[in-house]
């Protein structure tokens, strides 16, 4: 019976990096040959990064990746076939396309039939999608090839390619993480081997591309449906399997279809080469899951952006403790400094928490007091709010001192500043514009309060020490902004407040119904008012890492100005 070893290779690239790109993957390709792979995929959109967004507006952009993508079929050998993915251009079309590369040449096309245009994705605006079926007779096998929404699409081009014969599918992707991802794209893949009974390989790109992080975890499937490998999460790797395509049960199959068979012939493989045992990762954890996405947004939105290190306000408190300690595992402790920036509200234990995390991650700690700013700003402004009591300004003020300060770090030493609010106070609009949301990268903006508790516990868990103190899991969270300030001062309490934050940005829930799940009604209009009128902050705030379904930014955009209000 025929059989054959493919190679998924999980890459790695950045967006607009053509040499770069091309040289990784006629790396991986050599790697693959020497382990006499036979069929080979890279992710969708390998060869430009994804997604290339208004780069593909630039008619040079796509000459130059076109021009890649040939020099790398010159460099493939007679014995493997490569599935690449890169961005084709005909006549005025562009599509998001996939090369099936061999003997030295690209002996076929696959033009994406299926274009995302939900959620983060804007692929209808770009691409236009190809009409044309294909299966692929590569050495005796018939493949049918797609490109990650293909597959998702109940009726997609994959059930027409099985239905004609296709013994084997192959989805190339670049699938952007968010929590329970994985075990819905799983379930899904499994479905359709077992559907057509067919074996499945599906390829997933890896990495941080601005608020998008990709988790790899290519997955293979058998015809029965069962999963027979699945590759690491968030690293790169090659991921190999040898496919005895024909030894399962007989299917049936409608061999009559007007789809296009390309033929591909290449070096038969060797009778004496050892099999290779499939690889069968492990499956990550949920919160294990999501903070391992979080380090690798941070580190390669940090490094591909060409920083080295960065800086953080430590306030003592958990959120800038989190945020420190995802830096330190991303770019490792000399890259990380800390900045505790008391004033005369700030308490000593938050000086103790935010040293003794310092200690523990052993990063370079600097003390600089905001008294005197904060006093000369007052007497500067001490006429025009002369008879205006104190109020939310004056706390306004310590955090945009605060803000300049790590801003002025920042130019001084070329440090990036990370901004260390979180998703619960981003949608309520508890945060200070230009002041803590003052930076170039908001690691934790995607995470809910309660969220950021678990990956904290998680982390000292792993570390099987207190990395964060425990008294900074254990205190009340206060931003130290006035006497005996509290965050359930202004908000309702984070066990409360996040599911109904859930069930109205992610869930599009409307008043009426997240009432009805058992929530206080004037809590539920409250925090809903908070989060139509803090739209204006959220457009000003830094980019931050995608991990839940529906982030703020390219998953969700509300109109800054907008009048409507759920009354009902």
């Amino acid at each position: 019976m025929p059989s054959i070893r493919v190679g998924l290779a999980q890459i790695n690239v950045t967006v607009g990096a053509l040499s770069e790109n091309a040289q990784k993957i006629i790396s991986w390709i050599e790697q693959a040959q020497n382990q006499q792979v036979d069929l080979l995929a890279f992710p969708e959109l390998a060869l430009t990064g994804y997604p290339p967004e208004d780069l593909l507006f630039k008619p040079q952009f796509i000459e130059d990746n076109l021009k890649y993508l040939d020099k790398i079929a010159s460099t493939t050998k007679d014995s493997i076939s490569v599935i690449i993915g890169f961005v084709d251009r005909q006549d005025k079309n562009i599509y998001n396309a996939a090369a099936v590369i061999a003997n030295g040449k690209i002996a076929g096309l696959y033009y994406k039939m299926r274009l995302p245009n939900y959620g983060v994705f804007d692929e209808k605006r770009y691409f236009t999608a190809g009409k044309q079926n294909k299966l692929f007779l590569i050495n005796g096998i018939k493949v049918g090839l797609g490109i990650c929404e293909d597959i998702w699409c109940e009726d997609g081009p994959w059930a027409e390619q099985a239905d004609a014969g296709a013994e084997l599918l192959v989805n190339i992707n670049a699938s952007p993480y968010h929590q329970g991802k994985p075990k819905q794209r799983a379930e899904m893949l499994s479905a359709r081997a077992k559907s057509k009974q067919v074996y499945l390989v599906y390829n997933n790109l890896i990495g941080g591309q601005d608020e998008l992080v990709f988790d790899g975890q290519g997955l293979i499937f058998n015809p029965a449906g069962k999963l027979i490998a699945r590759g690491i999460a968030f690293q790169e790797e090659m991921l190999i399997a040898d496919l005895n395509i024909g030894n399962d049960e007989p299917k049936t199959k409608n061999q009559v279809s007007n789809i296009e068979t390309i033929q591909i012939s290449t070096s038969l493989p060797s009778k004496k080469r050892k099999p290779i045992k499939p690889k069968l990762a492990k499956l990550l954890k949920p919160v294990e899951e999501v903070y391992q996405a979080l380090v690798c947004g941070t580190r390669d939105y940090v490094t591909k952006n060409g920083f080295k290190s960065v800086v953080i306000g430590l306030s003592g408190g958990i959120d800038s403790s989190l945020v420190a300690v995802i830096a330190v595992d991303a770019l490792g402790k000399k890259n990380v400094t800390g900045v505790f920036m008391p004033s005369k509200y700030s308490s000593k234990q938050s000086y103790i928490d935010a040293q003794k995390l310092a200690s523990n991650l052993g990063i370079r700690f600097i003390q600089l007091p905001i008294h005197q700013p904060f006093d000369a700003f007052l007497s500067v402004l001490a006429e025009p709010f002369k008879h205006k009591k104190p109020d939310v300004t004056e706390e306004n003020l310590q955090a945009r001192i605060r803000g300049n300060l790590l801003m002025a770090l920042s130019n001084k030493f070329g440090c990036l500043v990370l901004t260390t609010g979180n998703k619960s106070e981003m949608s309520t609009g508890y945060a200070t514009l230009y002041g803590d949301m003052a930076g170039g990268f908001a690691v934790i903006k995607d995470v809910p309060k309660t969220l950021v508790y678990a990956l904290s516990r998680y982390r000292n868990k792993v570390a099987k020490k207190q990395l964060i103190p425990n008294s900074v899991l254990t205190k009340a969270p206060t931003a130290e902004l006035k006497p005996n300030q509290k965050d359930s001062d202004t908000l309702p309490p984070y066990e409360i407040l996040d599911p109904i934050l859930q069930a109205y940005i992610e869930e599009d829930k409307s008043l009426k119904e997240i009432i009805a799940l058992g929530f206080d009604s004037e809590t539920v209009r409250r925090v809903i008012r908070m989060v139509d009128l803090s739209e204006y902050k959220r457009r000003q705030a830094p980019p931050g890492i995608k991990i839940t379904q529906r982030a703020f930014g390219r998953d969700r955009r509300m109109p800054i100005t907008n009048k409507y209000r759920d009354t009902f």
